[in-house]
């Protein structure tokens, strides 16, 4: 019923009213959202001040965890991806070009951007509009977002690659790198592990204190005051999305490489995929000549506005920078393409379903088809009948950003938006829908699924 449904809502979706909501609510709530700081720093002062690279040696390792040889990957060149030639889907790809055009130009988003990806190459990559409202200077695919709570996944992916060399374990105690952590209740503090930070299960209150950070209240004044917050549940047992909490995992990795969270990022993920226009970041942001400025309505109206340090300061949760480019490579490389880099099995841990996001199941437009909803490490999990779509969504001040890939149909869609409007909720969702009623899988077995293909 629910995907008949969602099927006849598809045949009409192009005569259907965008609507102009001032921000992406269901795109990317402030739980959505986090950015970094500058290029050698993450800001966690109060606990355990990032580390700077050559500040980084200074700090002993946790004595359970001896340093081996911090082994960097390989590039692989022949395995990057490359814009594929035109084929014959390219009806298809020009079809979902002008409806994201269409789309923006209904909502009068200044500019966005979107890469598709298929079967390990970029299929088309594209910008539409300006990147500052009243110029001539135009989007296109190495624009460079802020991409916000997308940034969530890097962090989950690197720390996969550390759990994997032995250098953490996902149940270690996160008091045992931050030791002045403090919550309201001392047993809570210490039954909290790292995997709790990446699957959004800390336990305590949602959200919290997010509101100081789009105050831009210094993160050093924030931190003490979690002591208030009295536990929902024990860690691991409920969904409680988290940004500053989740940004604990920066000094955590720290702690245990000795070496700085923006260099580790770097030198283990956007150097090897060859992210070129990634980054980490304010300073690095604002240092970025072909960047995206932020957008917010005023009176009906997209007006530019100033980027904002608030959420930089929690890096793992929203710091990254990056165009619809290299976000097309970061899908790639999920999908088993770059194994060097991202061996399947991180991508395996990261996307089991660890607690489950009631609140998903009433997204706007998603919930028309969406049959259950989770969240892994860094990553959402939505079911959609027997098949999976691993995704993740972002807002901050000015921005939208989603990434979305299916590995059964081996496509994926990045979205990038410089305003804060849910009409990336139609456009992500349009992609979706066309993608799941064409070619349906044939199941052959738990989990496993192959597209179904014309002879």
């Amino acid at each position: 019923m629910r995907r008949s449904r969602f099927l006849s809502l598809l045949a009409l979706l192009p005569l259907l009213s965008v609507s102009l909501a001032s921000r992406a609510d269901d795109a990317a709530a402030p739980a959505d959202v986090i950015p970094p700081t500058g290029p050698g720093s993450t800001i966690i002062p109060l606990l355990a001040p990032t580390l700077s690279p050559d500040k980084a040696a200074e700090t002993a390792p946790d004595a359970a965890h001896p340093l081996p040889e911090l082994v960097l990957p390989t590039l692989v060149p022949d395995r990057l991806p490359t814009l594929a030639p035109r084929t014959a889907n390219d009806d298809t790809l020009d079809a979902f070009d002008h409806f994201f055009r269409e789309q923006l130009d209904a909502a009068a988003v200044p500019g966005g951007a979107y890469a598709i990806v298929q079967d390990g190459r970029i299929v088309r990559a594209s910008g539409h509009g300006v990147r500052v409202r009243g110029s001539d200077e135009r989007v296109d695919d190495d624009t460079v977002f802020r991409v916000a709570s997308v940034s969530k996944t890097f962090a989950a992916e690197l720390t996969a690659l550390l759990v994997q060399e032995g250098r953490l374990r996902w149940d270690d105690r996160v008091v045992s790198f931050i030791p002045d952590l403090q919550l309201k209740s001392n047993q809570h503090v210490q039954a909290l592990q790292v995997q709790h930070l990446l699957s959004q299960s800390t336990g305590v209150v949602s959200n919290a204190y997010d509101n100081l950070l789009d105050a831009n209240v210094p993160l050093p004044k924030i931190m003490p005051r979690f002591k208030e917050l009295r536990p929902l549940c024990s860690p691991g047992q409920c969904y409680t999305y988290q940004n500053i909490l989740f940004g604990l995992i920066a000094p955590v990795i720290e702690r245990s490489t000795q070496r700085s969270y923006a260099t580790l990022v770097q030198d283990r993920l956007f150097d090897p995929l060859q992210m070129r226009h990634a980054s980490i970041g304010m300073e690095a942001f604002l240092a970025t000549a072909n960047r995206a400025r932020p957008h917010v309505k005023k009176k009906g109206i997209w007006i530019a506005t100033e980027v904002q340090p608030g959420y930089y300061q929690v890096p793992p949760a929203a710091g990254i920078n990056a165009s619809a480019g290299d976000l097309g490579k970061w899908l790639i490389a999920q999908m088993g393409y770059n194994p060097d880099v991202i061996p399947p099995s991180v991508v395996e841990e990261l996307t089991r379903k660890r607690v489950r996001t009631e609140k998903d199941m009433r997204r706007r437009n998603w919930r028309e088809f969406v049959t259950d909803a989770h969240y892994g490490l860094g990553w959402r999990i939505y079911d959609v009948g027997n098949e999976e779509i691993v995704l993740h969504s972002g807002w901050v001040k000015g921005y939208v950003a989603e990434v979305a890939y299916s590995k059964s149909r081996g496509t994926g869609l990045v979205v990038l938006l410089n305003a804060e409007s849910s009409v990336i909720s139609d456009i992500t969702t349009h992609y979706w829908g066309n993608v799941i009623a064409s070619e349906p899988p044939v199941s052959l077995g738990k989990n496993k699924t192959i597209l179904q293909r014309a002879p």
